[in-house]
């Protein structure tokens, strides 16, 4: 599925397309340069889905976790500042992917193999000024 994204007002439909696509898989693998959207597409997702508590990047924390309005666990994993991959399991990566709360990763490509074969998996392209261009399979 492709959406383009104008500018940050279709923010909100965009996600809500996102996750009407996953339907019940719990696992976002985000792609894209440094300053494509990910983390601001990743928060727009969270507020579709009802956090209430949505915070700065995760950059430097690798691991956000927001409530939402009905008590469900939302996880924003961050891997950028991963080095090895040993730090991934470190973090109990595991626990977070098997604990059936929906976990939204930036840079997957740099943990492996760990995300699992049947994540939903989001490519942002940026185009001219605002626009993004969202690929969603």
């Amino acid at each position: 599925m492709r959406i383009v994204i104008k500018d940050k007002r279709y923010l909100p439909a965009a996600s809500r397309k996102i996750v009407r696509f996953a339907g019940d898989k719990k696992i976002f693998a985000f792609y894209g340069a440094m300053g494509a959207g990910k983390t601001t597409i990743i928060r727009s997702i969270c507020k579709v889905l009802g956090a209430i508590d949505i915070t700065a990047s995760p950059s430097f924390t690798i691991i956000n976790e927001y409530r939402t309005i009905n008590g469900d666990l939302l996880y924003h994993i961050d891997f950028y500042r991963i080095r090895e991959k040993e730090e991934i399991y470190d973090i109990g990566i595991e626990e977070y992917l098997g604990g059936g709360s929906r976990c939204f990763i930036e840079w997957p490509e740099l943990a492996g193999d760990i995300v699992p074969a049947d994540t939903v998996k989001v490519r942002i392209t940026p185009g001219p000024g605002e626009q993004r261009i969202v690929d969603v399979s």
